[in-house]
């Protein structure tokens, strides 16, 4: 139960004041800090939701995957985004290989031939 003053009371059943470390964060919690030293997301394939397996330990994601080799039934664009209206970043031959990491909303997205990370129509790529 919060007083006048905002502070709960000892009968409260959520934590107090006293229950946090001198920077905010929950006593048995840790705080996030420190310098960041993310790879290149141009040739590393990693987004908040996910991650190439490869970069565990690397990068947080809430999910990790492992690439899966997919070949590309027609030519297409790898793009930045998943949108039609982003930039190209590589023009990719029928045939070419994508280590493909996420398929979902009609959109592919993983590692070009070449290593560099993007999106490409989830129509052109098979099995």
């Amino acid at each position: 139960m919060a007083s006048r003053s905002g502070r709960r009371s000892a009968s409260s059943n959520g934590p107090s004041p006293a229950d946090e470390t001198p920077g905010g964060a929950p006593v048995g919690g840790f705080a996030l800090a420190g310098k960041s030293d993310l790879p290149d997301p141009a040739t590393h394939a990693f987004r908040q939701d996910l991650a190439d397996i490869a970069l565990a330990g690397r990068v947080i994601a809430s999910h990790y995957a492992e690439p899966l080799l997919r070949h590309l039934v027609t030519d297409a664009m790898l793009r930045a985004a998943p949108d039609a209206a982003a930039d190209v970043v590589a023009k990719l031959k029928r045939g070419e290989a994508l280590a493909m990491l996420d398929c979902s909303r009609g959109w592919a997205w993983g590692y070009a031939k070449d290593g560099r990370v993007g999106y490409v129509e989830a129509a052109a790529v098979g099995i």
